[in-house]
């Protein structure tokens, strides 16, 4: 039976931050199979993300505020049993979709335990854990989903569509993943891990991700109004206001005060942006069949 620590640990609900992805391949993914899908959305979000969660929890044994948990509890044993369960009932339950998809889901698990593991540890390499994480989280989770989304090989989601999808899930991820480290400076350099956001600077954090962000709005609103309508653009730029305005008023207060960099606003902004682009790309996937 799951003890209190592992089961925060696991970090269930953090998989509603990643959900966008999923949803916006149910969008460009032509004939989806909705009980492959289904099953796809619920290996991804009930079993690999959450054995991903516990697996790098483990081995960071934070004693400060982490995604999701402001204040984690210490881990055990079991939090890494549990990882490791999580995973092969994942890995076994894709079986079910294909081989490849099976294959996909063993490389996002693998990649994702190096961010961690004291072997590896990317976390401590700026650089390449930006971009293991903006890849891996945005354009190859995107593929993967669409594989599972449609019964598609590798081979069938290379049509621009759905490739040019992948890689503006990258983009966006690239300007985010940064904005979730700005308030672990402390701890994260406490323990040599020099990620992405110590490196910018808690402000410089904040002015990259904001380039970025623009960057990515200006890809998504050419492919929507290539692949979908003007209209389509003109809605993602309605939705995303909530964001904007957050993390425009975040950020004067930041000027005044670093202190403001913290857990609590940084949740704040993932969860606004998070419900944002999930209503948004959920929107666009009912439209191509999602029940």
């Amino acid at each position: 039976m799951l003890n209190r620590s592992t089961f925060l640990h696991l970090r269930i609900p953090f998989s509603f931050f990643l959900m966008p992805v999923f949803l916006f391949a149910w969008a460009v993914t032509d004939e989806p199979n909705p009980q492959s899908g289904i099953l796809a959305f619920v290996i991804l979000h009930f079993l690999v993300y959450p054995a991903s969660n516990g697996f790098n929890s483990y081995f960071d044994k934070d004693e400060k505020s982490i995604g999701g948990l402001k204040y984690p509890p210490k881990v055990s044993k079991q939090l890494y049993q549990m990882s490791l369960v999580f995973d092969l009932a994942g890995l076994a339950l894709s079986l079910l979709i294909s081989v490849e998809f099976m294959l996909m889901v063993l490389v996002y698990g693998l990649v994702s335990k190096m961010y961690s593991h004291p072997s590896v540890r990317l976390k401590k390499m700026p650089i390449i854990g930006w971009l293991a994480i903006g890849i891996f989280q945005g354009y190859f989770t995107l593929i993967m989903s669409a594989m599972g989304i449609g019964d598609l090989s590798f081979t069938q989601t290379f049509t621009d569509k759905i490739q040019y999808a992948g890689l503006l899930s990258s983009i966006l991820l690239f300007g985010s993943y940064p904005m979730t480290q700005v308030y672990q400076h402390e701890e994260d350099a406490k323990r040599g891990d020099i990620t992405i956001s110590l490196k910018l600077g808690i402000l410089g954090t904040f002015h990259f991700t904001a380039l970025t962000f623009l960057l990515a709005t200006l890809g998504y609103l050419w492919y929507f109004n290539t692949y979908f309508s003007m209209q389509t653009g003109i809605i993602f730029l309605l939705m995303l206001s909530p964001v904007l305005i957050y993390f425009s008023s975040w950020y004067l207060k930041v000027r005044k005060n670093l202190q403001e960099a913290d857990f609590t606003h940084t949740m704040r902004l993932n969860f606004i942006s998070s419900l944002m682009l999930n209503l948004f790309f959920l929107y666009l996937a009912i439209q191509n069949g999602l029940p």
